[in-house]
């Protein structure tokens, strides 16, 4: 049987670091409301972002009132229903940050919060780390030159085989590239990414309880290229690297047709899509998924989940935010631990 949420996370569940991303954006309300509400008030989480943010999210009243408490150490913790333990990454003028814009200070505390939490993990203090989103322009302009989490995450580690995940009930999609240019994309595709990948996709399904995995691999051109008609991609790279991997024991599948199998993979005739590029996966993922996606980075030394949207400024710190992704990330991140 594949892995399934509880509605209710335990007494005994591992401890999760949440991260606040950048806090001009969503990421403190929905950590709030996350934390909050019945499921995970209580739960063993600890917030690591600036303490005078959180504050002044819940001076808004947009959720029950909860005791943020403050602490230095992990140890020093409190886990019972209406508390929020943080860990205190304050900005460097908490009383000039505007929501809804970006500045280099909330992309410094959004690099800052996720480094102290790697550092965390690494020791053993929690076991997981789940990400609120960060803003890239603001993480650029602070000068932490990272396309993402994910990067940033391995770069933190001394990762070097990793992948991000998209995770929903329904689909799961994991990605040979990310946050690159397409062109990019196109001129450093490689036989040994892509087995990479499939094998990263296959402990990873096993890892969340299937016991044999079925997993598609995405064509690069459109219809998996026609046998070579709209591009000699599959032939020449992706379906060798499917051999390779078929070979190994692994049930994969492919090249497919990208327009139809994360269709079929949603229906489950697949447990896993193997999506080339950033926006092949992105599209269907979010499309079928967004309010309840969960974003995951493979290959770290420690589960890494994270909410599958982002920093969304348009409605920052309004009470507008849905907390559902950020919630089922920090559950699916106790679970998985």
């Amino acid at each position: 049987m594949h892995f399934i949420l509880s509605r209710r996370c335990t007494v005994g569940s591992k401890i999760v670091a949440v991260t606040m991303g950048d806090p001009a954006g969503i990421g403190p309300e929905i950590i709030i409301k996350s934390l909050a509400g019945s499921e995970l008030s209580g739960a063993k989480v600890v917030v690591i972002g600036c303490l005078l943010t959180l504050k002044r999210i819940q001076a808004l009243a947009i959720t029950p009132p909860s005791e943020l408490n403050l602490i230095n150490r992990v140890s020093e913790a409190r886990f019972m229903p209406g508390v929020i333990n943080v860990i205190d990454e304050p900005l460097k003028d908490p009383a000039s940050l505007a929501p809804g814009k970006v500045q280099a200070q909330a992309g410094d505390l959004a690099y800052r919060c996720v480094k102290r939490a790697a550092e965390l993990a690494l020791a053993g203090e929690v076991h997981a780390i789940a990400t609120a989103p960060l803003n890239k322009e603001a993480l650029h302009a602070a000068g932490h030159l990272y396309p993402g989490h994910t990067e940033l995450l391995a770069k933190l580690t001394n990762s070097r085989d990793y992948a991000m995940v998209l995770y929903t009930d329904k689909l799961k999609v994991i990605h040979v590239t990310t946050h690159i240019a397409l062109r990019k994309f196109l001129d450093t595709l490689s036989r040994s990414r892509i087995e990479t990948v499939i094998g990263m996709a296959d402990t990873f399904l096993r890892r969340v309880g299937y016991s044999a995995p079925r997993i598609a691999v995405a064509g690069v051109n459109p219809h998996a290229g026609e046998n070579g008609l709209f591009g000699d991609e599959e032939i020449t790279t992706v379906a060798p690297a499917i051999e390779a991997m078929k070979a190994q024991g692994i049930d994969v599948y492919g090249p497919c047709p990208p327009d139809t199998v994360f269709l079929q993979c949603q229906d489950g005739r697949y447990d896993m899509v193997v999506a080339m590029y950033h926006d092949q996966g992105h599209i269907p993922l979010k499309l079928l998924g967004f309010y309840d996606g969960v974003n995951i980075t493979a290959g770290l030394p420690f589960i890494r989940t994270s909410a599958d949207h982002g920093t969304a400024f348009d409605i920052a710190w309004t009470g507008k935010a849905k907390s559902d992704s950020m919630a089922i990330s920090i559950k699916l991140a106790m679970q998985l631990a």
